[in-house]
Formats: C-alpha cells, structure tokens, sequence
C-alpha cells in the first residue's frame, strides 16, 4: 500500500529499484515496531534464493548506532538500523541491452513481490496483526 517501484535507464548506470526510499516517521516506527517483534518473516524473505540472485541484500541508509528506543544489543539490531528499506539490481550495459532485458525486469519485479507483500500486511495492521481501518 506503500512503497514504490523505480527503474533507470543510463548508459553506465541503468537499474531497477523498489521498496521504501523514505518512509513517514509512523511508518519507520509500525515497520521497526514488527522487525523488532519478530524478525523471522523478514529474514526468510531476504535470505530466499530468488532475492539473493536479484539483489544479493537489503540496501538502504542507517543510524550509525541504533534507532531510539532500541538497544544497540537488539537481536535484529542490523534490520532495525534501516531507515530506508530498499532493494536495488543494478544492469551492465550489455544486459540492458540485450534482447532479454524486459524479461529479466519482469523477473525481479516478481522476486520483490514477497517483500512488498510483507511490508504491506506490517503498514496494514496494527502490533497485534489486526487491519487498521
């Protein structure tokens, strides 16, 4: 329900891109709020085959530290440094050119689906999984 897709093309510097480049501050804190909860779902979506063949890892800018109200000894500590959520692959020339560039577009469009999935349903309900209205 949030969150956006972004895809550039430029010699050099082509790439596709999605997730939360800058979310509001209740936002931040519902997202931080169900990692710190429980970081599983989050884990598994980024540590899945399909992710790790289009965008290798999470990217995004931190707080050097740890967020306010988090202990810097937090089990999820490197999740909840995110404040930006973003997944980024990035093309050489010579794939974006290639006869089969839209096809891979369309397939790491796809391997993002999981994650705009998960964060929709957390900016969706509240601590307790029920749907704000």
């Amino acid at each position: 329900m949030r969150g956006g897709y972004y895809f550039h093309i430029e010699p050099s510097n082509t790439f596709l891109a999605g997730g939360f480049w800058d979310p509001n501050s209740p936002d931040l804190k519902r997202i931080r709020q169900e990692i710190a909860a429980d970081d599983k779902p989050l884990r598994k979506i980024i540590k899945a085959a399909s992710f790790k063949k289009h965008f290798g890892e999470m990217e995004g800018d931190k707080v050097k530290t740890a967020p306010k109200g988090y202990a810097k000894d937090h089990p999820a500590i490197d999740l909840l440094r995110y404040k930006q959520y973003l997944l980024i692959r990035r093309f050489d020339d010579q794939e974006a050119m290639s006869p089969s560039f839209s096809k891979e577009l369309v397939k790491s469009y796809k391997a993002m689906r999981p994650f705009f999935d998960y964060m929709s349903d957390v900016l969706t309900t509240d601590e307790n999984g029920v749907p704000i209205e």
